[in-house]
């Protein structure tokens, strides 16, 4: 199987007896972000009446956008990968990425620029002995013979890495990333029992180590090890397992969706809302509202041919159940809605430590304490005049001293110089900047840590925010020979920890979420349901699967399992047809996002 497809309608049979469709059951989803939405869609479709509720007053979560003088910003993912996925989870709700995104493939994918050093080979650039930039195409061919140009070898080796991460990859898509690990029985089947003796290095073994047995020239291992990032961890921290993510990139797995990932949001909303989802911008949870539930575990409707929302064997009692959501609207007024379901797709650790009581919290303050975020981040949003030829849609900016890069940002200090990861959708996409002109996004990874600041426009955010995207730019416009970059930046606007932290609620200020270290991947990563509350289940970047938004879409699909009793390792069959349209439950003449009127209680 590619790593571009799913099976159309082959997904395992659930293990046990599947729970009965609900009969217009309520369910409250909090959080507007991809998970939210998708989960909210996927629900209504299943038989629930579902109310989702968004605090800012726009959907999308991190993946939101920016609009000024004529740019439109994506302020957070850039990177359309798993295509296969994201196809799945349209397929399920009746329609397919082909009809709702105009997608393009990236050639090169990505670019590469390499500090260098006298030792780094290769042809000489500009000062410092510079290698030229690598750029990764959207062929496996082509990317072998030119790795084989990089280090005689090379090709071969990738050759037979790529191989490995094919058939990693689709492993974890049949038996790892579609599941809440609610039974042990998809993991015994003869499939997996035959790939354990790979399994076993695979997760013991750190990806960086698994590259370094491969290849040796060093600007390889970088390319190689890069995919940890998006996993919110360093090569040294991740699992070798991860090296899958090369079957996506190096094999012409990056594309680009036309309107940017703005409008992959507003595509998610309008299919929440085409499914009967009822959407409430602008409306913030303030609770989650519980009763103590002196229920026999036997008596809830959940219990029928699944095990309780603990994981546990059935007839254990929760100490309470949920019943609803306290939100507070546009006119600061709370109310109260009633629901039998709550998931939460907003952050975690928010969701735990400030919606719940302490009694009540699975995951308390002392557990976050012993998890390890991913990267906080200094984000760069810049208007160019003139075009950028230098740089195409994506490029990486590698410092030598990789490891003292990492290593910085793990212990909490500012990396210097810092690894720098540049977006320039304005390539591909004419609609996002002005005529004759460029649009940039700037990552710039930096520790998790909201003391460091907010960002603001036109230089005015904070002092540190500031220097750390000015030393960042001048890096970019050094390494890319673009010595005239900041005079001719019209718009800027800077994003720091802090905002993620306020505007998102994000775990300390962090741009994705828990990273995928062994002790934060697969079973060991905080799962999708409450431990101490009957009723309330989890969606998003935070749970399983883990980071990105292909892993939010899966999220929400594993979550409708869970709440099935399904408890195979696979995607859900696909619907042969459509499936039908639910009505929205509220009046047409009301205005879709509007805050709370009914239903919903003083």
């Amino acid at each position: 199987m590619s790593a571009g497809h799913l099976p159309r309608t082959t997904a395992a049979p659930a293990s046990g007896p599947v729970a009965p469709p609900p009969d217009g059951e309520t369910v409250v989803v909090i959080g507007g972000g991809i998970a939210g939405l998708a989960s909210a869609a996927l629900l209504a479709r299943e038989g629930y009446t579902v109310d989702l509720v968004e605090a800012r007053e726009s959907f999308g979560g991190r993946a939101g956008s920016w609009e000024h003088e004529g740019f439109r910003f994506d302020t957070g993912p850039s990177w359309y990968l798993m295509p296969d996925v994201f196809d799945h989870f349209f397929r399920l709700l009746g329609t397919t990425a082909e009809a709702e995104l105009d997608l393009r493939q990236l050639d090169p994918a990505y670019r590469v620029f390499f500090e260098g050093s006298e030792e780094s080979g290769g042809s000489e650039g500009d000062e410092g002995g510079r290698p030229e930039p690598l750029d990764i195409a959207a062929d496996r061919d082509a990317n072998i013979a030119r790795f084989e140009t990089v280090q005689p070898g090379a090709g071969r080796a990738l050759a037979r890495y790529l191989d490995s991460a094919q058939r990693t990859y689709d492993m974890a898509i049949e038996r790892f990333l579609y599941t809440s690990f609610t039974s042990i029985r998809p993991f015994l089947s003869r499939g997996v029992a035959g790939q354990a003796h790979r399994l076993g290095p695979l997760l013991l073994q750190s990806l960086e180590r698994f590259v370094a047995r491969r290849f040796t020239d060093p600007r390889i291992r970088q390319v190689l090890g890069y995919p940890a990032v998006f996993l919110g961890s360093s090569p040294d921290r991740t699992p070798g397992m991860y090296h899958l993510m090369s079957a996506l990139d190096l094999t012409g797995g990056v594309l680009y969706p036309q309107g940017g990932f703005g409008h992959l949001m507003d595509v998610m909303v309008r299919l929440a809302r085409e499914s009967g989802v009822r959407l409430h911008a602008g409306t913030a949870a303030t609770a989650i509202l519980t009763e103590s539930d002196r229920r026999d575990r036997r008596d809830h409707p959940e219990s029928r041919g699944s095990r309780d929302s603990g994981g546990s064997r059935r007839g254990r009692r929760l100490p309470a159940r949920a019943t609803g959501v306290r939100v507070r609207g546009r006119d600061g007024e709370e109310r109260e809605l009633p629901a039998g379901v709550v998931v939460s797709a907003a952050d975690l650790h928010h969701t735990e430590t400030t919606l719940l009581p302490r009694p009540l919290q699975t995951f308390p303050e002392q557990w976050w304490r012993r998890r390890t975020s991913g990267p906080g981040g200094v984000l760069v949003m810049l208007g160019v005049r003139g075009t950028l030829p230098e740089m195409p849609h994506h490029s990486l900016f590698f410092t030598r001293d990789w490891k003292a890069n990492f290593s910085a940002i793990a212990a909490g200090t500012v990396p210097d110089p810092a690894s720098v990861y540049v977006c320039k959708p304005s390539a591909t996409d004419p609609g996002v900047a002005p005529e004759g002109h460029e649009n940039l996004f700037v990552l710039i990874p930096m520790p998790a840590d909201p003391g460091l600041g907010r960002g603001g426009v036109d230089g005015n955010g904070d002092p540190l925010i500031e220097s750390i995207a000015d030393a960042a730019l001048e890096q970019v416009a050094r390494w890319a020979g673009i010595p005239d970059l900041a005079e001719r930046t019209v718009v800027r606007r800077t994003v720091g920890p802090t905002d993620f932290a306020e505007d998102l609620g994000a775990w300390r200020g962090g741009i994705l979420g828990p990273a995928h270290t062994l002790a934060q991947s697969a079973f060991f990563r905080a799962g999708n349901v409450s431990r101490r509350v009957e009723g309330l289940y989890y969606a998003g970047s935070s749970t399983i699967p883990g980071i990105g938004l292909p892993m939010c879409l899966i999220s929400a699909e594993i979550l409708v399992k869970r709440l099935r009793g399904d408890h195979s390792a696979g995607p859900l069959p696909e619907p042969e047809s459509p499936p039908a349209k639910r009505a929205a439950p509220w009046s047409a003449a009301e205005p879709p996002g509007a805050p709370l009127t009914t239903p919903g209680r003083p």
